[in-house]
């Protein structure tokens, strides 16, 4: 279990590199996020779990959304 998750992040994280559009990079890493919380879990680290998923997958996520939307509506200048 833990070799694949490993796989999936070297995965996602060569989709994140390479990924043209940034809204999409910042979803793949949302998920890399989610996947990196559920490997803390089964390495017996809940709290650190909780914390990625909070803080990786949840407020990263939503600043990295609110930015790009800003920049391209031309507000933050």
């Amino acid at each position: 279990m833990t070799e694949t998750l490993l796989t999936l992040h070297i995965v996602l994280a060569l989709l994140v590199l390479f990924s043209r559009n940034l809204l999409t990079a910042v979803i793949f890493l949302a998920v890399y996020s989610l996947f990196s919380s559920l490997l803390f879990f089964i390495l017996h680290a809940p709290d650190v779990a909780l914390t990625e998923a909070a803080i990786g997958a949840g407020i990263s996520t939503f600043l990295y959304v609110w930015v790009i939307r800003k920049t391209r509506d031309g507000v933050a200048s």
